[in-house]
């Protein structure tokens, strides 16, 4: 048996951390031969919830966990931590303008960010969820020096996965036929689903689906506005979608992104494709062995150029609503 991972989860008893946990229990992120201690962090107003949490984990019987530990002390939650899954985060409400909420979620990643410094592993990867995902994970890793820069992220994930399922319906193929989506930037409206370098069995997605019209008017905005169509549908954010893209980033992050693939992450933008440096940017990414590398000297064209731009205009806005809660 290997040793265990250890895997801290914030907002655990939060809807995306309920629905995430029980799979990371399971085996489904590292793999079924992989033991896991998960350490579980919410707010005090929270931890009889996540007591309950922790006693439907324990019912289940799952022969990969190897222990849990719940808090609400971030020093006690990333002790020792080899991932960090940074769900909790306090939601968008009526009348909140995005500036708000940047510092609200904001003193809440620079208070975790801190903590991380002290406590975590050295070589922990963590991944930023809650929102704005991007901007709250520079936040973190602006105070926890200790790590790697590299080794933070922010989930694009979600949005990977839904242009590959738009693109797989619309050209009536299973989804296992569609490789190469990318959602470039942003974790927000502002982003830019690329099907541009995309492929349907073997052939570029744009020649196989062939309707100009319908890639800039449906297929863009949908992905862009998805989570808002969700949340006016079923009266609550994407949740099970969320959690499942949490699985997935990590699962590739850590075992590696199949051959001849690439997934999107949000990553410490190196000046890549002329985007700026000092912002956490989706990117395709191809990972082996833990690491991450950006796929390089990919086309991009005007129209391209102006969506990503866009898209990087925005984090720098959001980088600098922020800057007094940078270390």
């Amino acid at each position: 048996m290997r040793q265990p991972v250890r895997i801290a989860v914030t907002g655990a008893a939060g809807h995306i951390g309920y629905n995430l946990i029980f799979r990371i229990a399971s085996g489904d992120m590292l793999g079924y031969r992989q033991p896991v201690i998960l350490q579980l962090l919410e707010i005090p107003a929270m931890l009889d919830a996540l007591k309950g949490v922790a006693m439907e984990l324990n019912d289940c019987a799952f022969p990969l966990l190897s222990g849990m530990l719940i808090t609400d002390v971030p020093e006690d939650g990333f002790a020792g931590a080899d991932i960090v899954i940074m769900v909790g985060s306090r939601p968008r409400t009526k009348g909140m303008e995005r500036s708000d909420l940047l510092t609200i979620n904001g003193e809440i990643f620079r208070t975790q960010g801190k903590a991380l410094d002290k406590v975590a592993s050295p070589k922990a990867k963590v991944l930023v969820v809650g929102n704005p995902a991007n901007t709250n994970a520079l936040i973190a890793a602006s105070h926890a020096k200790r790590l790697d820069a590299a080794n933070y992220t922010s989930m694009m994930r979600l949005d990977h996965n839904r242009a590959l399922s738009k693109i797989a319906s619309h050209a009536g193929r299973p989804v296992t036929s569609v490789r190469k989506a990318i959602a470039w930037g942003n974790h927000s409206s502002a982003q830019f689903p690329d099907l541009y370098h995309a492929v349907v069995d073997g052939i570029s997605a744009s020649q196989f689906i062939h309707d100009p019209q319908w890639i800039e008017k449906e297929f863009i905005p949908a992905i862009q506005n998805r989570g808002t169509e969700i949340l006016e549908a079923r009266g609550s954010s994407s949740v099970g979608s969320a959690a499942n893209a949490v699985v997935c980033h990590v699962r590739d992050w850590l075992l590696g992104t199949p051959e001849n693939d690439w997934v999107s992450m949000g990553v410490a933008s190196d000046g890549s494709y002329g985007i700026a440096q000092g912002v956490i940017y989706g990117f395709p990414v191809q990972c082996s062995q833990g690491r991450y590398a950006i796929v390089e000297n990919l086309e991009i064209t005007p129209f391209m150029r102006e969506r990503m731009d866009e898209s990087c205009r925005q984090l720098l806005w959001e980088r600098d609503q922020v800057r007094h809660l940078m270390g």
